[in-house]
Parts: structure tokens; C-alpha cells; sequence
């Protein structure tokens, strides 16, 4: 009998650094949730066991040395987080911000600046590697993170990343724990040394490309930059919410994906060269720098570009041991050097992402390549792979189950090399500008059509009938969702090898996907849709879209069944943010309803507690709920996904008791001014006359650019028009009950609104309004449900 030679056994794949990087992004996980040094003694304790039974044994056994190394990347994961934790805590500017201290600092500019709504003004965000500070008298030498607020000043200094500035402001403590301190107030900066000839040049890139295809509409002018380097500063969230919608969010943002375009494409141009061997892989090297600094060295950067390079060792013979071998090692060492992205959703999707296409995709590739061409079968492969390994992690974050991913990836695929690289070579044609600026439009042009066509699947996709599926996010739901997923991972290959029943899984899911079921009142929500107000009868509850399946909720009415049903409607499982404008029952007893079979984040709530009713019945509700009590509402500027709040009112202050009755509640109500989808609300809740005025001096006659205005209490007759009217508002949204005793809203407040050119919409008339924005900006549009 014929015994196989070696070389016919089947290989093993090797998963040793694979398990190696698994143990070290554990370890940062672990000391993420149970933080202090403490928490390193088991960790490191049980390495040192069996360090001591290996070197006791002349010759250790494999399996043992594979699991020393795997505990030892555990504690090194536990340690890094650790160490990284204390040195941003035991930071001198740290302690400089617990004490609110007044500063002088210096510091290298590692952020592009961002301007941002501010209370009373646009604010400029850029992130700072402090290295010098002066307060309190004392002046310190340090390298630690801050973030800047500074006022339109700096929006007039030209700010090159990798300058170094100094400026004077306030420190403050930040709330995110791999920052320093918060710069708040900072003056306009003084730019004493230039970034270097490497920053330069990437910033002029940059630049460059932008330019090349700024004759062309927003949406393409903005997609081409974030595709070459994920610069999407100019992107339209309403656009952005449509690439989540249909799994190509990666699109818009720095991936692995990036850099395996452009490394590959110059790989391509040196191979053309007559580039071979080892100055190829130079050449691999220098693009893979030089894309970090062309995309910037932020942590998502530095990850994107450790996935691309696992993505490209995975060309060629051995590429998927190779690549495996890689992602483990990618992964230990950000997480070494990063720690905090171990925590970060965007890190798990771009390691799954990446394991999957690795894992997944070959065997997939395979069983389709059995009736389809290769090449096709590979198009198909990637995304499905990519797509599955993720989808546990996506419906964590979104509460939604993609149904059009796939499909709408394999759609675009074909265009995403040739507008990256168009993108990237109209950059580099028009860096010498003058004529060549003029000529790199014609690369431009070409790049800005291939991103049209994104942009159309994008929108066509996220308008279909049921795009994606709502999906829990608590344990159990994602439990078996895991589950589920593994299962359909396994038979993949099976049902992929069989073309009959490939195309008819294809088809029912078009079926599912495209079939328009007929609701009553037509289809809810609307495509497109940033707010909602729902009619819970007499009282308030307003639903802001921060996300797929995830809203900032504003008050929850007054019964839990009214705002339950209203936030199930619209698909929304995930609450980052409650507020509650003011204790009254119209505005809190429904909490229980937004609280049920939710993921709620922070709840926070007017300063003054009155009625003491009120207070009691939103404080058992959280408890009961087992969420965290509610806090007052911060003072300035909030993100939450897509939506930015500014808290108007009430002024910063301590927690009051007020008056006892409820008479203080109504100007005491939290007055926000948000912005979602480029849509501006002004929310009011049930703000009164003295109120109102107050805010009105408080903000000086700044034009708040209002679109839509929520109508204090119901549409009350106690209401100061002129500051209502003198808001010009396009849009107004009542939330009353019909029939009420209170004559809500007053004839007079609706008139004179009407007069003053603002369309007036009701939920006793016309139930849930949609606020949906207009096209190219235009007025918004309110459906009902």
C-alpha cells in the first residue's frame, strides 16, 4: 500500500500568532473592565507558573510553549492598558485639569481641525500632543493628548497637521480616557515651529485632490477625497446614513481597504518599472508610510493600514497562512501601542472583516468558481465573507441586520479601484498647480462619475421597502445572532456549490428585500427621516436619529405604551442619550416605555427637581430598569452619532429642589438646539414667556438658523411671539393631545406663526410628524404616520 509522501499530506494551518493576538486583545479587555494594577496579578501570575514548569522540563512539548505564549500576551495586553490608563491619569496637565487650572501649553498639531456648532458660535476641535505646559506656576515637559475648543479665531490660522502650536485657555477634565484634559476658551494659536517636509507634502496631496473635483456636486466632491484618504469632512450625513444603511460605511472612512488600492496600484506602477525583489517591497513599505501620512496617524489610521498590509500579504503563494500570521501579529502590536483600540468597534470590524476574507472567502470563492467565472465568484466572496464576520458586531452597534450589504458592495465593487487610484492620480497631477491643477480635472471628472454610481446604490438601497432587518442588542439577541451566523458560515460552501439553490436563496431575498407590504397609512418611517415627534397625547416625546436603529430620545410623554410603540415603529433599539426637559408627568411617566427591551446610554435631566413627584417616578423607573439615576444636563456642546446638541438652557448651576409644586418646573425645562441630517430644531419644552425672554438675552440676537421649531407647552397662549416668530422658523411641530382641557394650542400662537411664514404641523391632527430634509438642502418636509 502506497504510504503518502510528506509533501501530499495536507498542511495545518498555523494559528499561533493568531491565538497570540486573540490573548493580548483579551488582556486589554479585561483591564478595561476591571481596571487598576490590580488586575495584572492573575493575569501575570499564571505565565510565571508555567514559565517555571517549561524551564524544569529539558525539552517543553509545543502545545505547552503555544499556551506560555498565549498567557503572556494576555498579561502583556492586561499590562499595556494598564500602563497606558496610568500614565494619561498621573499626567501633569490631567492634574492641572481636575483643579479647572488657567494654562499656557505648546503642543504638536495631530488632528485636521473640525469646526463644530458651539453654544454661542462655531468652535474649532483639533487634537493636541502636548509637550510643554505652564499653570498653577509650574512649568512641565510631557508628551499627553488634549483636545482644543477654540472659538472662529482659529478658524483663521491656517493649522498644518504635524505644527506645533501654543495657545492659553482653561483646562477642563475630559471625559474620554485616552485624553489629558479638555482645552476650553483657547486663544487664537501662535504657530512657533512648521510641520515637517514629510506633513507638508502630505497635506498639499490632500489638498490637491480636493481641489480636482471641486467643480463637480457636494456628494461627489466629498466621496472622492474620503475614498483616497477618508478625508469626509465635506460628506452629507444624510448620504453617510445611507452607506450605513447598506454596509458601505467602510467607504466613507480610512480602511484596510484604502491602503490596498493605492499601496497596490504603486506596487503596480514599480512592477512596470522594472521594480522586482526586494526593492519591491521597499516600495510596499514607503507607500504604506506614506499613506499613514496622507490619511493622518490616528489610531484608525494606524489600524486601517496594519489591516491593508495584512490584505496585500495575502496575494500569492502561502498568502493565506501569511496573512493569518499577520493579522495576529497586526493585532498584538496595536493593541500594544494602542491599547484603547482594543475597545474600539471600529477595530473589531476591521479585524473581522479582514479574518473573514482570509477564512471565509477561499472556500466560498471555491464553491462558486464550480458554475460562475472565477473572477465573479471572487467579487461575490470578498463582501459576503467580510459581511458575515462582522454582522454579530454591526448589530451590536446599530441594532440592525444588513440585508443589502452584500449585494450593494458586489454593485459597487467594480468602481471603487478605478475611483480610488483616479482620485489619487488627479491628487498627484495637480500638485504643481497652475496648468496642472486644470488638467488633474480630467482624472477627477473620471473619479467623481465612478463615485456617482456609489452614491446611487447608496441612496437607491437605503429607499427599499425593508433594507435591514431590526436586531436586539442585548445578550441573549446577540448571542444567538453569533450563533446564527456561524451556522450560516458552515453551510455557505455547501449551498454556494449548488447553483440552483444559490439562485433561488438570492431570489427570495430580493423578495424579502424589494416587496413593498402595504401599511396602513402608507410606509413608516419615511426614507430619510432625522426626527420624529410622536403623538402621545397630551405631552412630549421627540425622537432625534442618531444612527441605524439608534435615536436621542427628548421626553417620553406621559403613559410608557405611547412613546414604546412610537420608538418600535421607527426601528429603534439602541438610546445613547434620554433627556428630560422638566419633571412634569407629561414629559417623565412614559420612561418606562423608552427604557423597555432598549440599550439606554446616559439619562440626564433639568438641574431642578420639581415636582418632587416627578423626580420620584423617573428615579424608580431607572431603578427598576437597573439603568444609572439621571444626571443634570451638561453645559455646551454634545455628539451623539449624527446628532450635535447644544444645551441652551437652563445656565450652569447646582441642583435645586425649586419650588415644590411644579410652578418652577416649566422655565426650568432644558431648551436644546440640535442638528441632525443638516436639519436645525429648536426643542423647548415647556419654556415660558420670562424663560423664553431669558434665553433670548442670553444668546444676544444670534441667528440660530432654526428649520424646525418645537412650540413651547403644547402650543400655550403664554408665549412670547416675537421671540417665536423672530426665529423664522420654516417649520413648527406641535405635540398636544386632542380634545384637551387646557384649550392646547392657542388660535393666536398658531396664527401668528402661520403669519410669520412658518408651516405649523400637529400630532392631535396629524399623529407621528417625520421630519425628513429637502433636497439639496432645501426646506424640510414633514410626513405623518
Amino acid at each position: 500500500m502506497r504510504v503518502p509522501a510528506a509533501e501530499d499530506e495536507p498542511r495545518r494551518t498555523d494559528l499561533r500568532l493568531v491565538l497570540v493576538g486573540a490573548a493580548a486583545w483579551a488582556g486589554a479587555l479585561l483591564a478595561r473592565a476591571y481596571g487598576g494594577p490590580a488586575v495584572l496579578v492573575p493575569v501575570l501570575l499564571v505565565p510565571v507558573v508555567v514559565l517555571g514548569v517549561v524551564a524544569t522540563r529539558r525539552r517543553a512539548p509545543a502545545a505547552l510553549v503555544t499556551v506560555l505564549g498565549v498567557l503572556v500576551a494576555l498579561g502583556a495586553g492586561a499590562g499595556a492598558t494598564v500602563l497606558r490608563a496610568a500614565s494619561v491619569a498621573q499626567s501633569p496637565v490631567t492634574a492641572l485639569a481636575a483643579e479647572g487650572a488657567a494654562v499656557t501649553l505648546t503642543g504638536r498639531v495631530v488632528t485636521d481641525p473640525r469646526l463644530v456648532p458651539g453654544r454661542f458660535g462655531d468652535l474649532v476641535v483639533v487634537r493636541l500632543d502636548v509637550r510643554d505646559v505652564i499653570g498653577r506656576g509650574e512649568r512641565s515637559l510631557l508628551s499627553a493628548p488634549a483636545l482644543v475648543l477654540g472659538g472662529p479665531e482659529w478658524a483663521s490660522v491656517e493649522l498644518e497637521l504635524g505644527s506645533e502650536v501654543r495657545t492659553t485657555g482653561r483646562l477642563s477634565v475630559a471625559d474620554d480616557p485616552d485624553l489629558s484634559a479638555l482645552l476650553l476658551g483657547a486663544r487664537a494659536p501662535e504657530v512657533v515651529a512648521p510641520p515637517g517636509p514629510a506633513w507638508r507634502a502630505a497635506t498639499h496631496l490632500r489638498t490637491s485632490i480636493r481641489t480636482a473635483v471641486d467643480h463637480r456636486p457636494p456628494e461627489q466632491a466629498a466621496l472622492v477625497p474620503a475614498l483616497v484618504d477618508g478625508d469626509d469632512a465635506g460628506l452629507d450625513p444624510a448620504l453617510a446614513a445611507d452607506f450605513a444603511t447598506t454596509g458601505l460605511t467602510h467607504l466613507t472612512a480610512v480602511s484596510g481597504t484604502n491602503l490596498t488600492l493605492v499601496v497596490g496600484f504603486l506596487l503596480v506602477l514599480a512592477r512596470w518599472a522594472g521594480v522586482r525583489g526586494r526593492w519591491l517591497m521597499l516600495v510596499g513599505a514607503l507607500g504604506v508610510v506614506g499613506f499613514v501620512l496622507l490619511a493622518r496617524t490616528e489610531p484608525s489610521v494606524l489600524r486601517a493600514a496594519a489591516m491593508g498590509t495584512v490584505g496585500l500579504l495575502a496575494f500569492g503563494l502561502d498568502g493565506r497562512d501569511r496573512a493569518l500570521r499577520a493579522l495576529g501579529l497586526a493585532v498584538l502590536v496595536l493593541v500594544l501601542l494602542q491599547p484603547h483600540l482594543a475597545a474600539a468597534p471600529g477595530f473589531a470590524l476591521s479585524v473581522l472583516a479582514t479574518a473573514g476574507i482570509v477564512l471565509l472567502g477561499p472556500g466560498m470563492r471555491d464553491a462558486l468558481a464550480g458554475w460562475m467565472p472565477r473572477v465573479l465568484a471572487e467579487a461575490v466572496a470578498v463582501p459576503l465573507a467580510a459581511q458575515l464576520a462582522c454582522t454579530p458586531v454591526v448589530a451590536a452597534i446599530s441594532g440592525q441586520v444588513s440585508l443589502v450589504a452584500v449585494g450593494a458592495n458586489l454593485l459597487v465593487g467594480p468602481v471603487v479601484a478605478p475611483a480610488t487610484v483616479l482620485g489619487l492620480v488627479a491628487g498627484l497631477v495637480g500638485l504643481p498647480g497652475g496648468i496642472a491643477t486644470t488638467v488633474s480635472r480630467g482624472p477627477g471628472t473620471l473619479a467623481a462619475w465612478c463615485v456617482g454610481w456609489i452614491v446611487l446604490v447608496a441612496r437607491r438601497g437605503a429607499d427599499l421597502p425593508l433594507p435591514a432587518l431590526t436586531w436586539g442588542t442585548g445578550a441573549v439577541a446577540l448571542a444567538v445572532l453569533t450563533v446564527l451566523t456561524v451556522l450560516v458560515a458552515l453551510l455557505a460552501p455547501w449551498v454556494l456549490r449548488r447553483r440552483v439553490l444559490s439562485v433561488l436563496v438570492v431570489v427570495v431575498l430580493v423578495a424579502v428585500v424589494g416587496a413593498r407590504v402595504p401599511l396602513p397609512g402608507g410606509s413608516w418611517p419615511p426614507s430619510g427621516w432625522v426626527a420624529v415627534a410622536c403623538d402621545v397625547g397630551q405631552g412630549d416625546a421627540l425622537v432625534l436619529r442618531s444612527g441605524p436603529g439608534s435615536a436621542v430620545v427628548v421626553d417620553a410623554g406621559p403613559e410608557p405604551e405611547l412613546v414604546d410603540r412610537c420608538l418600535d415603529r421607527l426601528g429603534v433599539t439602541r438610546v445613547p442619550l434620554v433627556v428630560l426637559t422638566h419633571f412634569h408627568a407629561d414629559h417623565v411617566d412614559g420612561l418606562a416605555g423608552v427604557l423597555e427591551d432598549r440599550a439606554v446610554g446616559r439619562v440626564v435631566a433639568t438641574r431642578v427637581l420639581d415636582p418632587p413627584s416627578g423626580v420620584a417616578q423617573v428615579t424608580d423607573a431607572l431603578a427598576a430598569a437597573g439603568d444609572p439615576a439621571a444626571v443634570p444636563a451638561p453645559a455646551g456642546t454634545v455628539r451623539v452619532g449624527d446628532v450635535v446638541l447644544q444645551v441652551l438652557w437652563p445656565e450652569p448651576g447646582p441642583v435645586t429642589d425649586g419650588a415644590g409644586d411644579g410652578s418652577s418646573a416649566n422655565d426650568a425645562s432644558v431648551v436644546l438646539l440640535a442638528e441632525v441630517g443638516g436639519v436645525r430644531l429648536l426643542l423647548t419644552g415647556d419654556v415660558e414667556p420670562a424663560g423664553q425672554a431669558r434665553i433670548a438675552a442670553e444668546l444676544g440676537g444670534a441667528d440660530l438658523g432654526v428649520d424646525v421649531l418645537k412650540v413651547p407647552h403644547h402650543g400655550s397662549s403664554y408665549q412670547d411671539l416675537d421671540w417665536l416668530t423672530g426665529l423664522e422658523a420654516g417649520t413648527a411641530l406641535v405635540s398636544v393631545g386632542a380634545d384637551n382641557d387646557y384649550g392646547h394650542p392657542a388660535p393666536d400662537v398658531l396664527s401668528a406663526l402661520e403669519a410669520a411664514g412658518t408651516a405649523v404641523h400637529r400630532t392631535d391632527e396629524e399623529g407621528d410628524l417625520a421630519v425628513v430634509p429637502g433636497p439639496d438642502g432645501g426646506p424640510v418636509t414633514v410626513v405623518d404616520g
